[in-house]
């Protein structure tokens, strides 16, 4: 009875040309997957110049970007505005949760806040130095 009252109220909503079949035990609808986007961009940037930091900036803020960022042109030609743009991007980064990390000399890995960078130190075992015990005297 009460399924017979929603399927009515659902068929006069939805319209046969919509793609949904009613039937008496369940609603399927069709999946339209062909046109939806990768869920994560990996997407390299290139600074050339400090402007070239809007786009990353951009990517960071959308949260769906990991960045790979080559900061070696910008290295060569001007360190002092290779500082500013690292900067920009750590507090752009900070603000939105994610993650900052140097790879190798001339790349900066951008993550969003779902992901992290992974560091070798933070895997590590904490090592304590061993204490040498006394001998015991006869």
């Amino acid at each position: 009875m009460v399924w017979d009252a929603f399927k009515k109220k659902l068929g006069s909503v939805l319209s046969s040309d919509s793609g949904v079949e009613l039937s008496e035990d369940y609603v399927e609808l069709e999946a339209d997957v062909k046109d939806q986007k990768s869920k994560v961009l990996i997407r390299p940037f290139t600074l050339t110049k400090y402007d070239d930091i809007k786009e990353v900036l951009n990517a960071i803020r959308e949260g769906t970007t990991i960045a790979l960022m080559n900061i070696g042109p910008l290295k060569e030609k001007d360190i002092t505005e290779l500082k500013r743009a690292v900067d920009k991007v750590k507090k752009t980064v900070d603000a939105n949760e994610g993650d900052i990390a140097g790879f190798g000399e001339n790349f900066l890995v951008v993550t969003p806040s779902f992901a992290r960078v992974w560091r070798a130190s933070e895997m590590a075992p904490q090592q304590t130095p061993q204490q040498p015990q006394p001998e015991e005297e006869l």
